[in-house]
């Protein structure tokens, strides 16, 4: 059974962990490793909690559940993000990857700019420039 919105392909989809194939999870593609932690590790957990007497014994079968719960909680949000991301017109995400794109390039300083005594420079227009390690409030009176 193919999905439209499945983010994995089917020819893929008996490569994939027991876990995620069991919990049918199609936008959360969890690894091997992760999904041992997963199950196993929370059944450790469960184990070790119930063996230190905090938790009763019936936590060795809810937080694996509880657990898988949560994952599946994430994948069926993950669903509705990329759902409503289709929804958004073309012209708003042009504009959109527009305003994220990152600006690079250079400062423009002076060519005019000359060192004073104490660590402040100044441009040609009299604009006056403090070094980054002075303090302004080292010396209160200077101007």
């Amino acid at each position: 059974m193919t999905r439209a919105w499945s983010t994995v392909a089917t020819d893929e989809e008996r490569y994939r962990p027991l876990y995620a194939r069991v919990l049918g999870l199609r936008f959360v593609n969890p690894g091997g490793v992760l999904c041992f932690l997963f199950f196993e590790g929370a059944v450790a957990l469960a184990v070790l909690l119930a063996l230190a007497e905090l938790v009763s014994w019936w936590a060795v079968l809810v937080l694996p559940i509880a657990v898988a719960a949560m994952v599946k909680l994430n994948d069926v949000v993950a669903e509705m993000v990329v759902r409503t991301a289709a929804q958004v017109p073309e012209q708003e995400r042009d504009r959109f990857r527009r305003q994220m794109e990152p600006v690079v390039g250079r400062a423009r300083v002076p060519t005019s700019a000359r060192a004073l005594p104490g660590g402040a420079t100044t441009d040609s227009r009299g604009v006056r420039y403090h070094h980054p390690q002075r303090a302004t409030f080292d010396h209160p009176n200077e101007q």
